[in-house]
């Protein structure tokens, strides 16, 4: 059952709707940005942030604030280990000790346990990959994103809609390389910004100031080193960030495709901009692993048959090759990556 049968919108009115469905990004990078947002729904900004905080209190928003990116800041990587099911607990509990780890996810595959590790380096990360194949026993399969074609989980959600985006034409994708390498080129002002923010901002109608005061920091400063991370793409987005599972996105399907080499970037960009794919881009192959799959997309719906429904869709008019569906079953992890680690390359 999801949570749209539990009807989570019974007493949403039209402006509780504006915030949750408009407000996913670009909430305004000023001192008072709840009064921005309050001018434009017609009421006062007691009210606008009142509201936001009554809808973060019922879990609509998981938090308030900047959606980060961590392959640009650090190094990240998606890996995978086929958990033996009498030690599968024992193997999660192992991973979701290291902080670096940030999601992890039980899929109906052989390769049963699905996890994220981002550190502040690729050395750094390939070590925190061995010690768990060590301490584990398990082999881990490790799948770097190489290209982003189109990552975005903002979506509208006070709907009927049977998954992401049904009511949207279209997305913009575009393929945008990924470096292993990659290492925060941060100012002392950037990184100790990201470490205040990366739990979200303060519900106050002056978050920046409060996170300038937070650091040592003049406001004027903060609002500047934010804007400049929005364009160098350490920051995605500034918004509420919703909680698809309590909104009634709860079957996401992940999946993987053995596209031709030569066809991957006209393929990725084409099915990044289907606006019911939230999530499309490349990793590589790994023979040695038997793992063949070099496209990954990501599907979220509120019933699993209608995201199945448009997995078929994909198979038979855009992607005609092998591939796999991993339903996620379980969440075993699920946090933000943890920017203390990544902001010192010696973390």
């Amino acid at each position: 059952m999801s949570a749209l049968d539990e009807d989570w919108r019974a007493d949403l009115d039209d402006i509780d709707a504006a915030l949750v469905d408009g407000y996913q990004s670009g909430f305004p990078v000023v001192e008072r940005p709840f009064r921005t947002v309050a001018d434009d729904l017609g009421i006062d900004e007691t009210e606008a942030l009142d509201r936001v905080r009554r809808l973060r209190e019922r879990g609509i928003f998981r938090r308030f604030g900047a959606v980060l990116n961590p392959p640009v800041i650090g190094s990240s990587t998606l890996a995978a280990v086929s958990a033996p099911e009498d030690r599968f607990r024992e193997v999660a509990e192992a991973i979701n000790g290291y902080r670096q780890v940030n999601h992890n996810y039980r899929r109906d595959h052989e390769w049963n346990m699905w996890f994220v590790v981002t550190a502040a380096s690729k050395a750094k990360r390939d070590s925190i990959l061995g010690e768990i194949e060590s301490r584990t026993g398990c082999d881990v399969l490790r799948l770097p994103m190489l290209t982003d074609y189109y990552i975005d989980l903002e979506f509208p959600v006070v709907n009927d809609d049977a998954f992401a985006r049904e009511s949207l034409a279209a997305t913009d994708a575009s393929a945008t390389r990924i470096s292993e390498e990659s290492v925060g080129d941060l100012s002392e002002l950037e990184a100790d910004l990201l470490v205040e923010i990366q739990d979200g901002f303060p519900l106050s109608a002056t978050p920046y100031r409060d996170v300038a005061d937070a650091i040592g920091a003049e406001v004027g400063a903060v609002v500047d080193a934010v804007e400049r991370l929005l364009a160098d793409g350490c920051i995605k987005r500034i918004g509420c960030v919703v909680n698809h599972v309590v909104t009634g996105f709860d079957a996401n399907c992940m999946v993987v495709w053995d596209v031709p080499d030569d066809e991957l970037d006209e393929r990725g960009e084409a099915v990044g901009e289907l606006p019911y794919v939230t999530l499309c881009y490349h990793r590589p192959r790994r023979p040695e692993r038997e793992w063949p799959y070099n496209l990954f997309t990501m599907i979220h719906g509120r019933e699993g048959d209608a995201v199945d429904a448009k997995i078929d869709e994909l198979a038979a008019e855009h992607l005609p090759f092998d591939h796999e569906r991993l339903y996620s079953t379980e969440t075993l992890k699920q946090t933000g990556a943890r920017y203390d680690e990544l902001v010192s390359a010696g973390s």
